[in-house]
């Protein structure tokens, strides 16, 4: 089997490792490094384990202009970036290119946008993708070519998520992700969903009826407070389902790129983390790590 692509939601990982290390992690400047060592420490962890043929790391904007015009509350209580956070995300492009990993950025779209494009342009060369992400909306993503790598709670380990697996957690199939975050909300992003209506009565209707549009269609086929619900905040869930789908846009697929571990260590080093560029150096391979 061909090795997959590695697409990588670049926030998500920069703010997982700066919460889940210390930022007494310093480089030789003095800042803090935490969220950059824990993020090459994950992907190299991934890279040995799966061996992809490329890492491509993704990055967006914070809450994209086509969401917020229709929900202006989407993301709007997320807090600050917090300062030394900041510093690391405009320092990781150079980082990861240490590494021959591949910077993707936009600031019309999110990184899930990104990832999503990704997975859609290497279905069609015939290859497959692993998203690397915490984000449930990249569910919307799986099928038989692209699982989702979701990265567990602790700083290691990760599980993969095919469409068995989101039909397990969800109760519904992969191409219905949009329409079950659109009724049962999503607290992350601030969306509220509709009133009254939790994972479980949402899977429920679209199990019933296909599809948010079926179950609006048939609203007053259900009990009175639910078929009421609908009919109340039909034009609200609409809006909803839209900003959780993603966009897909065309881009170029992106060239096979093997880790370069002396080049990581280069650039290890550079940012005064000693121990990661010794391992680096020491390794023949990413699979020695």
């Amino acid at each position: 089997m061909p090795s997959p692509l590695l697409a990588v939601d670049g926030p998500f990982v920069l703010y997982r490792s700066f919460y889940a290390l210390p930022d007494s992690i310093k480089g030789s400047d003095g800042r803090s490094v935490n969220a950059l060592l824990g993020a090459a420490n994950v992907l190299l962890r991934i890279a040995a384990d799966r061996g992809p043929r490329a890492i491509v790391v993704c990055f967006g904007a914070e809450a994209a202009a086509y969401r917020t015009e229709l929900y202006p509350a989407y993301h709007a209580a997320r807090p600050a970036v917090p300062d030394p956070l900041a510093w690391q995300f405009e320092q990781a492009p150079g980082f990861f290119a240490g590494f021959d990993w591949i910077t993707q950025a936009t600031a019309a779209l999110e990184a899930d946008d990104l990832l999503g494009s990704l997975a859609a342009v290497e279905e069609r060369a015939g290859g497959s993708t692993l998203i690397v992400t915490g984000d449930r909306d990249m569910y919307q993503c799986v099928g038989e070519h692209v699982s989702v790598l979701m990265l567990k709670a602790s700083i290691s380990g990760f599980e993969e998520i095919d469409p068995a697996g989101v039909q397990r957690r969800y109760g519904v199939p992969p191409e219905l992700v949009p329409d079950f975050i659109a009724l049962r909300g999503d607290p992350s992003d601030g969306l509220p969903g509709a009133p009254g209506i939790g994972p479980k009565i949402a899977a429920e209707l679209l199990a019933r009826h296909g599809s948010l549009e079926g179950a609006l269609a048939a609203a007053g086929e259900e009990r009175p407070r639910i078929a009421a619900t609908l009919k109340d905040s039909a034009a609200e869930l609409r809006a909803y389902r839209d900003i959780a789908t993603l966009r897909i846009v065309e881009l170029e697929r992106p060239p096979d790129r093997t880790t370069n571990l002396l080049g990581g260590a280069q650039a290890a080093r550079r940012h005064g983390m000693n121990r990661l560029a010794e391992r680096l150096e020491s390794a023949r391979s990413v699979s020695d790590l």
